[in-house]
């Protein structure tokens, strides 16, 4: 049987296996997904191991970076996010590595939750690797412009710099933010620790400003909370996880996978 897994340490909390194992199932196809502990001081060894074997494999925290360099061939997104989360056994032998973050965010963003992209202001909080992931497939949808605001600018300046040509891109520190946007995205780990960017209520419009967070959890979370509160529709990162899995899916595969069902019962699950 086909053999495929995701990386990561920890990893017992993944939901990768019941998502891709849902997929198989939809799609008719034959193979095994498991959760495998990759040891912090040697990913490279254990993955090769795993692909003397395995043919595919999602990668999570804190190995993206490491699998960016374990990759013989990047996928021009993976290069721009300097980030893999996704790695292919080619024909060859050879490690291909992608990064479907950033699809995934904007898939769920357009067929999930129905918002537009294109012509809107958007706000990105943070200046992480969640946020470099997700920079170039943000901009292919033509935004009126893409605001970069960090605790750090320099950090967020860095990236606006790097993304610059891709599309109407600036940075700004917190509290130089000013007017409204159609829709603002959490990229910080702030949600982690039950935390909010300190943001101006004025950033919201009632009834109008969407906000997404990238984080999720069987309660809403702090950021998406904020939103609400403030008349704000919101959404949290489920359907982004179960999106970039998709996407891994079909690069694997070559058929792509029905998400719906599959985030509608993930949902039932956190929140039941």
């Amino acid at each position: 049987m086909d053999r495929y897994g995701v990386f990561g340490n920890p990893i017992g909390h993944s939901k990768s296996p019941q998502i891709h194992r849902l997929f198989a199932e939809q799609t008719g196809q034959s193979l095994s997904y498991e959760p495998l502990l990759a040891p912090q001081d040697d990913f490279p060894g254990f993955a090769r191991e795993f692909f003397s074997h395995g043919l595919g494999a999602n990668v999570t925290v804190p190995f993206k970076e490491q699998a960016f360099r374990l990759a013989d061939q990047l996928s021009e997104r993976a290069q721009r996010a300097g980030a893999v989360n996704t790695l292919k056994k080619l024909d060859d032998g050879t490690l291909l590595g992608d990064n479907t973050d950033g699809i995934g965010l904007v898939r769920d963003l357009l067929d999930n939750a129905g918002v537009a992209l294109q012509g809107k202001r958007i706000l990105l909080l943070g200046a992480g690797g969640a946020v470099r992931g997700v920079l170039e497939p943000l901009l292919v949808q033509r935004p009126a412009e893409l605001v970069i605001a960090n605790r750090t600018l320099s950090k967020a300046q860095q990236l606006a710099s790097e993304f610059a040509e891709l599309g109407p891109l600036r940075a700004a520190a917190f509290d130089q933010l000013t007017g409204s946007f159609d829709v603002i995205i959490n990229g910080t780990s702030a949600s982690l620790g039950g935390a909010l960017p300190p943001l101006n209520e004025s950033l919201v419009r009632a009834g109008e400003t969407f906000c997404y967070d990238m984080m999720y959890g069987a309660e809403r979370t702090p950021f998406c909370a904020w939103a609400e509160g403030l008349g704000a529709l919101a959404r949290d990162g489920l359907g982004m996880l179960v999106e970039q899995a998709a996407a891994a899916f079909e690069l694997w595969r070559g058929v792509r996978p029905e998400s719906a069902g599959v985030l509608a019962q993930l949902r039932s699950q956190l929140t039941g």
